[in-house]
């Protein structure tokens, strides 16, 4: 192996820029070129390539986003789009690709090594936090934070003018985020997707606060009751209350990542790299445990990762 290329594609998650700059360290350190892929698998397509060394890499692990770029690309659903990114690689003399994403992301990477043998490996990047064969992605410790910091501000207003607020969070088919910072927040009640939503509990909690007393809602976008404004609307049907409804949003997905993040990233982003160098292909390599784990693509995604039994047990104690 003499030359490998990294891309970040899917949505952005801070730690990226880690992930980065450690993969092609690593690379470097092994006698091995790095290439990024500006763009994601749009980029690929392209053929858009970026020598990467140690000065260009520098000063990238404190910012968020990613230096590479990144972008959701439609022709790669296509054999022809993947035939078009595989003959790229092969142009540029590239032997192994790393690529940091989520489940969309790895189902891609999965069928460029199926159809073509591009040796593939993976490093999970979303905020989300809903991949199998990981504790934890990158991104999800920043975006919690993030999430929990802008809580902790909308609950000084919300005591100060006796109102419920009902605040959406990030996760469109996982509720991981919601969960951990509604119990990190001291959140009255949380709605996720993975259970069903008791709005008769949320009225009694609402009711029991007593009027002019702040009741802060978390809720994971994904939830099956809707996202805050149904929930807020389906409140307010029957009750006379002063309520509010913020939706964080991308906020998120941007910023600095928390030092766990960094160090999350530069760990897998290394280890990827010896994952090619021992000839492996087609899994994600995660951390369980503290100890890295190595998933085959299929299985990261393949069924629903659970919140912790534990963390649920935390929420009905504490809720």
């Amino acid at each position: 192996m003499k030359r490998v290329a990294i891309l970040t594609s899917g949505g952005d998650a801070p730690g990226m820029n880690a992930f980065i700059r450690a993969a092609a360290r690593a690379a470097i350190q092994a006698g091995l070129d790095a290439l990024g892929v500006r763009r994601g698998y749009a980029g690929l397509i392209d053929g858009d390539f970026l020598p990467l060394d140690r000065r260009l890499t520098a000063n990238r692990i404190a910012k968020g986003g990613t230096f590479l770029g990144t972008a959701r690309c439609e022709k790669f659903y296509s054999a022809q789009g993947r035939a078009a990114a595989a003959d790229q690689l092969r142009k540029a003399g590239v032997d192994g690709l790393l690529v940091c994403g989520g489940d969309g992301s790895f189902q891609g990477a999965q069928l460029l090594h199926a159809e073509h043998g591009i040796s593939v490996v993976g490093v999970p990047g979303t905020i989300d936090n809903d991949l199998c064969g990981t504790d934890f992605t990158i991104g999800y410790d920043t975006a919690i934070n993030t999430a929990a910091e802008a809580i902790d501000r909308i609950r000084d207003t919300a005591e100060s003018h006796g109102r419920v607020f009902f605040i959406e969070v990030m996760g469109r088919h996982a509720g991981h985020i919601a969960m951990e910072v509604g119990i990190a927040c001291g959140a009255e009640f949380i709605a996720v997707p993975e259970s069903v939503t008791k709005l008769d509990l949320l009225r009694r909690r609402i009711v029991e606060q007593g009027s002019g007393r702040r009741t802060i809602v978390v809720v994971g976008e994904g939830d099956e009751a809707g996202g805050a404004r149904d929930i807020a609307a389906a409140i307010n049907k029957d009750l006379d209350i002063d309520s509010r409804i913020t939706i964080l949003g991308h906020i998120q997905r941007g910023g600095a990542p928390t030092v766990r993040d960094r160090i999350l990233a530069s760990n897998l982003g290394a280890a990827a790299v010896q994952v090619l160098l021992d000839g492996r292909s087609n899994v994600m390599v995660g951390e369980v445990g503290g100890e890295l784990r190595f998933t085959e693509f299929r299985h990261t995604w393949g069924r629903h990762k659970d919140i912790p039994k534990q963390i649920e047990r935390l929420a009905e104690l504490l809720v």
